[in-house]
């Protein structure tokens, strides 16, 4: 099992080698869209001229590193706050995990440790802990036990919630119809 977005091959393939990639794809997926926050990562390893390093980037000059992600195409719509996001949750995965991402879920003994792992993470809310839990499960693999419950509706079987279900680009088009239709339910 692998993530299969539908944006560039080089950024899909970044994302299943580099767990580091994947945990800020997900940070980013906010007020852009979801193929621009999951190809940021490969942007971004390309601007730095390598895979960059959770040691690396926790401590890369914070100006420095605004500038990385503001150079055109932008990472992130925001660039200053994403990039001190990145630079937080970095951060945590040296303090925590000794730099390594994968320890975030290689070392959770059931779903409720591992949305609570993820939940602890800067800019991870619940929502967004849960659609990686459940990420995790389907495209990864990635299954302590209890990891469908802990993501919620997420961890559906067949659902078109999340970027945890996306495949392709019909895939991608149901997911972006069920929000819509969230969306259109909020406003009644």
């Amino acid at each position: 099992m692998t993530v299969s977005l539908p944006i560039a091959p080089e950024a899909n393939a970044l994302l299943n080698r580099s767990p580091l990639a994947l945990l800020i794809a997900m940070l980013l997926d906010q007020q852009v869209p979801l193929e621009r926050a999951f190809a940021a990562p490969a942007d971004l390893a390309r601007r730095l001229g390598h895979d960059p390093t959770a040691e690396e980037l926790a401590d890369h000059d914070p100006d420095k590193l605004v500038a990385v992600f503001g150079e055109r195409p932008a990472l992130h719509r925001f660039p200053k706050a994403m990039a001190a996001r990145v630079q937080a949750l970095c951060q945590v995965l040296v303090d925590r995990y000794d730099g390594d991402a994968s320890r975030v879920w290689t070392e959770a003994t059931t779903g409720p440790d591992l949305l609570k792992r993820v939940g602890d993470l800067p800019g991870f809310g619940e929502q967004k802990a849960k659609i990686f839990v459940a990420l995790l499960g389907k495209r990864l693999n990635v299954r302590p036990e209890g990891w469908r419950e802990a993501a919620g509706p997420y961890g559906e079987e067949s659902s078109h919630r999340s970027v945890a279900d996306i495949v392709d680009e019909e895939s991608l088009g149901l997911v972006r119809s069920y929000k819509q239709q969230l969306k259109a339910a909020a406003k009644k």
